[in-house]
């Protein structure tokens, strides 16, 4: 929250409670000129630290309450709320208490004390909260020079992974409120203070306090409160629970030069139907102009366009007018029409006019209340809010990887400063783990270094659930017991450092086999009491020995079998170039158009590991890493390759590979990535050759932020080439191919921003003869891009492929990833979908082109998009009509029309209700 109290004359004894509350544009930045005109100068409120509120208690259900260094509960005299200490929500800090000369009878309890945390970068406390709720969270922090330096400290605080905002107090003095209204997605928040070398931080209180999920209700993303006014309440008071059922603080305007207050005694009745509730004594006051033909008006300014409010605007009539008065008023945003019909309410009732989408684009919101013709009184205001919209793209750590560190760190009672996310932000993650980083999904942890760590007991079992653990280093410890046979159980393991501890026992036989294979580095050195086999086993396995040379003979007489039958298909397949589906219980063979058949290629296309090294410098330059393995620049002469190292730990096998290779020897189109040659040499030294794409992924380059922004110009053409590729997979093959997996990821671009398809693993032929629709006994694909049909019926077919392609048009509208577990709408199609129906387009184009692009153009590819992903594959046009669709834009862009203007959509509760925009499409 953007407001601080800030105390005056706090040694006085006369008074001292009267403080003031103001506006921290010092850490807005860069919003230097915010609030800038006089009525946004009156904003810069008073309050006193006096709560003058009624007694009277309401319900505190689901209120949580923390007094940072508190040694026990309490409640509050002036609110009646209870507090409860935080020692069982953090592990870390120093308790203070503010000096003498701030500790007054009207400060609030809660502010007293203080916890600091000297020690480590980043410090969290883990608080308890009911999942799938909206919660006002509101961190408060007063340093008072509880430490005697006098000098206040300067530092970040962030909600889980996601940097929140930096407190910057601007006096030693001042009491800094942050808010946030945030929907939890799990049983735990966490809220951490980093120091970012200007002095120690330290925390206050922490108050968290449900809400209607009615209320407050984004497009996506979270808010932050930007401000909360109380207009025409006296200057000493402020307002917030038990008044307000939710405990949100209203402050006082100060004295307004051209405004003139009105109030009543009466009792304003609640009217609004999502339930903001705002409270009777807030409603009870209001101001009015005194020049009643001038317009009433506030703005403010913002340096970045991109930053996007929520307004709401509080109205109550509170005098009586008689029968010859009305007061009618219209609201003007920037000069335009913000709601279309006047603004009327009844007598001591309670009415609300919101923004239903975020004003967006601008550097100026300037509101103007223009009476209205037929009215006779001007425009009064009663109370208002605004509201920036925040953003938590990081994505936290895999839950079962959280769990799992967690009862590692409590066992084994670790020391380190593990505080927050094991991995999230990268800047941040833990001592000793490592772990992996894709822009899709969540972190997982991938290495863990424990060795001298002063480690004892048994080796944790709770190490076996992290699945993706590719390094364990326990050396130099005193861990006894024996070695687990889980270890050997691991997948992912390829490296186990045990030395230097007290196990005993046995060594199983599974990781002695792993470590022969070559698939795991084994350190077992310092343990004299490990002993790897014992003489009855030795005894046991000389009776095995007949017995697996007697399989043995079996298995090479059926080799002997298969390898005449290979020979028999090899020569039966010489007689024509055909690909085979090795996904398909029956082998599929494909047919290809006379004019799509490439030669056949000749042995040399197969390279060898010796040929990898060479081209990769040794695998010296990483281009990337997905769940196949890792993928390396390569120099075939002066001829740039993609390498694609296959892991044998990959969830993309064998078969994936040969169906990869098999495919792309014979199906050639400029928009489907050219395979250059392969490496078989192995479980371990597998390998794609591919034509190098400099410009790498569409995925990356839409939602990492980084590098060059895609003109609209340049993202028609990018859907046009990857339609023009899949287009050619269902029809200029024979039987039609089935790909699968498509996804921005995907679609790889070459210097000149050509697109071409890639990873054709998944892909699959059908022949035709075998109808439209295809039974798997397996579905796979992308969370996000799978389509909602063939997941649950198990019936693959063409439009299975056109939904997925629905969805990358949609990415490039957008700018927006597919899945954002911040928002209600959840689903890039949930959030398009809401967005069509307000007649929004400006909120669905990337806010990085929507200045440029044409939005006919614009309209024209979100039908395409919405159409592609219709829930009745039926519905969905085939890949033919989306490449003649996308042309169409193509030229619509081309032609340059001039985009549409649109105004943001906007409601008021009770009789009025407007949507501003074009119909929705």
């Amino acid at each position: 929250m953007a407001l601080t109290n800030s105390f005056e004359e706090a040694k006085k004894p006369i008074n001292c409670s009267t403080k003031c509350l103001t506006l921290s544009i010092h850490h807005l930045n860069p919003m230097a000129t915010l609030l800038f005109n006089a009525f946004l100068l009156a904003f810069l409120p008073t309050f006193s630290l006096l709560h003058l509120l009624v007694h009277a208690q309401t319900s505190q259900n689901g209120f949580i309450s923390i007094d940072c260094g508190a040694n026990s509960s309490y409640i509050a005299a002036t609110t009646g709320i209870n507090y409860v200490p935080d020692s069982n929500m953090v592990e870390t800090g120093m308790v203070n208490t503010v000096a003498t000369d701030y500790r007054l009878d009207s400060l609030l309890k809660q502010l007293w004390t203080l916890r600091s945390f000297p020690e480590g970068m980043r410090n969290c406390y883990n608080i308890p909260v009911k999942i799938n709720t909206k919660y006002l969270i509101r961190a408060s922090f007063l340093y008072a020079n509880y430490d005697g330096q006098n000098s206040a400290p300067q530092f970040d605080i962030y909600f889980g992974p996601n940097f929140w905002t930096r407190i910057d107090p601007p006096e030693v003095q001042t009491i800094v409120d942050e808010e946030m209204i945030h929907i939890t997605t799990s049983n735990k928040v966490q809220i951490c203070l980093v120091n970012t070398g200007n002095g120690v931080p330290f925390i206050s209180s922490i108050e968290l306090r449900p809400l209607p999920n009615t209320t407050y209700v984004t497009v996506s993303g979270s808010l932050t409160t930007f401000l909360r006014l109380d207009i025409g309440a006296p200057n000493d008071t402020f307002i917030r629970y038990p008044d307000d059922t939710y405990d949100r603080i209203w402050s006082p305007p100060a004295a307004l030069t051209n405004w003139s207050p009105l109030s009543t005694s009466l009792t304003v009745n609640n009217n609004d139907e999502p339930g903001f509730m705002a409270p009777s004594k807030v409603l009870s006051t209001a101001s009015t102009v005194k020049n009643a033909t001038a317009p009433m008006e506030f703005f403010w300014r913002d340096a970045d366009a991109s930053n996007q409010y929520y307004v709401y605007m509080y109205f109550a009539e509170i005098q009586v007018l008689k029968a010859n008065q009305s007061r009618l008023f219209k609201i003007y945003l920037n000069d335009k029409l913000w709601i279309k019909d006047d603004i009327l309410f009844e007598y001591l009732t309670e009415n609300v006019a919101r923004s239903l989408v975020p004003l967006t684009s601008s550097t100026t919101y300037d509101f103007k209340f223009i009476m209205s013709q037929a009215s006779t009184l001007p425009p009064i205001l009663n109370a208002v809010e605004i509201y920036k919209v925040i953003n938590f793209l990081q994505l936290t750590t895999q839950q079962q990887d959280v769990d799992a560190i967690e009862s590692i760190r409590k066992y084994y009672g670790v020391t380190k400063n593990w505080q927050g996310d094991p991995c999230a932000p990268k800047t941040f993650a833990w001592e000793g783990v490592n772990c992996s980083y894709d822009a899709s999904n969540h972190p997982s942890i991938t290495g863990l270094d424990l060795s001298s760590s002063g480690l004892t007991g048994e080796i944790s079992s709770n190490i076996s659930n992290l699945a993706s653990l590719a390094v364990l280093d326990l050396s130099n410890n005193s861990l006894s017991g024996p070695v687990p046979d889980f270890l050997a159980e691991m997948p992912m393991l390829t490296f186990l450092n045990l030395s230097g501890n007290n196990l005993s026992g046995q060594i199983p036989s599974a990781l002695i086999d792993k470590k022969n294979k070559g698939s795991l580095s084994l350190s077992l050195e310092g343990n004299p009491n490990l002993q790897e086999t014992t003489p009855s086993e030795k005894k046991k396995n000389n009776i095995i020995v007949p017995i697996v040379a007697a399989i043995g003979g079996f298995f090479f007489i059926l080799i002997l079998i298969l390898v005449s039958v290979y020979f028999i298909r090899r020569k039966r397949n010489s007689k024509g170039p055909m690909i085979v589906d090795h996904h398909s219980p029956i082998n599929s063979e494909v047919e290809l158009h006379p004019h799509d058949q490439p030669p056949l290629q000749s042995p040399s296309r197969q390279f060898s590991y010796s040929d990898i090294l060479k081209f990769t410098n040794n695998f010296s330059r990483l281009l990337g890493e997905g769940g196949f393995g890792k993928v390396y620049y390569g120099l075939m002469g002066n001829t740039e390759v993609a390498v694609k190292m296959l892991s044998p730990k990959s969830a993309q096998g064998y078969r994936e590979f040969q169906a990869e290779v098999d495919l792309l020897l014979r199906v050639h189109h400029r928009n489907l990535t050219s395979l250059v040659g392969y490496c078989n040499e192995g479980e371990t030294k597998m390998g794609l050759v591919y034509e190098y794409m400099g410009k790498g992924n569409l995925g990356s380059i839409l939602l990492d932020g980084k590098g060059e922004v895609l003109r609209w110009e340049e993202r028609l053409q990018i859907a046009l080439d990857s339609a023009q590729g899949l287009e050619y997979l269902h029809n200029g093959c024979r039987p039609p191919i089935i790909h699968r997996d498509i996804k921005s990821s995907n679609i790889l671009l070459n210097e000149y921003l050509q697109a071409k398809l890639a990873d054709f693993g998944l892909s699959r032929a059908f022949p035709i003869e075998g109808g439209a629709t295809h039974v798997t006994t397996k579905v796979v694909g992308t969370p996000g891009y799978l389509d909602p049909e063939y997941y649950t019926s198990y019936k693959l077919t063409e439009k299975s492929d056109v939904y997925s392609f629905g969805i990358v048009i949609l990415e490039l509208v957008t700018g927006r990833p597919v899945l954002v577990k911040t928002s209600d709408k959840s689903h890039i199609i949930q959030w398009v979908d809401y967005n069509i129906n307000q007649g929004d387009i400006y909120t669905i184009i990337d806010p990085k082109i929507k200045d440029e692009c044409n939005t006919n153009s614009v309209w024209k590819a979100v039908d395409i998009g919405m159409s592609c992903t219709a829930i009745n594959p039926i519905s969905r046009p085939a890949m033919s009509q989306v490449v003649s669709e996308l042309k169409e834009c193509l030229n619509l862009e081309f032609n340059h029309r001039a985009p549409h203007q649109m105004d943001s959509t906007t409601s008021i509760s009770s009789t009025f209700h407007s949507e501003l925009g074009p119909v929705a499409r």
